[in-house]
């Protein structure tokens, strides 16, 4: 099973991580890792990652991941790169997306008048891009499966397991890795956190954003 990661400069470290330590967990797991850029840093960590193939050398792939971070918003605009997604969609069993990685693939016109999910900070912009964003965590619509912000990468990726492989392997990959959440505050949704904090969030995701 080929699946190929869209990887990018100012991507979100765990969106593409997350979601790859659970699919290394299906049978005959293979992944590509394609990029549109010459250098990769992960924003928020520094980490650099290294790349095995440039758009043009993959033309074919059985799962598409597409992760979310900063640098969506440049890919959003470069036609290279959303060619590539819809060249690559038609050949794919399913085509998902971490955090804002789902504005890639709207962008791209894959996800016009289909429910998805993205950031909860970006609901506004993949609106305007041309789907229906919902609140919910994972969203399947025929095969395309998005996923909300950053850690629900995890929950995607086995469910996405759970669809192929049944349940049985799904929750084997779960207990290998012991995914297990207890966190110490119920606070993350912006349904569920103090309305201060959410002001907080949004006030240094705007100043993060003009630095740049």
């Amino acid at each position: 099973m080929k699946i190929a990661a869209l990887v990018f400069d100012d991507l979100t470290a765990l969106d593409l991580f997350g979601p790859l330590e659970v699919l290394g967990g299906l049978p005959n797991a293979e992944f590509v890792f394609v990029t549109p850029d010459e250098s990769i840093t992960a924003e928020r960590t520094g980490i650099k990652i290294d790349v095995t193939a440039a758009l043009d050398e993959v033309d074919s792939a059985d799962i598409l991941l597409v992760p979310g971070g900063q640098g969506t918003r440049r890919l959003i605009k470069h036609e290279p790169t959303l060619e590539w997604v819809r060249k690559i969609d038609q050949t794919t069993t399913w085509t998902t997306s971490v955090c804002t990685g789902s504005l890639v693939l709207a962008a791209a016109g894959l996800l016009n008048g289909r429910p998805a999910t993205t950031h909860w900070m970006a609901y506004d912009l993949l609106e305007k891009l041309g789907a229906q964003p919902t609140s919910e965590r994972v969203v399947f619509s025929d095969k395309y499966v998005t996923a909300a912000g950053v850690s629900s990468g995890i929950d995607m990726a086995l469910r996405l397991a759970q669809e192929i492989y049944g349940d049985d392997l799904a929750q084997s990959i779960q207990l290998f890795i012991e995914y297990d959440p207890q966190p110490p505050f119920d606070s993350g949704s912006p349904e569920k956190a103090d309305p201060d904090i959410v002001r907080l969030v949004r006030a240094a995701q705007v100043a993060r954003t003009r630095s740049k």
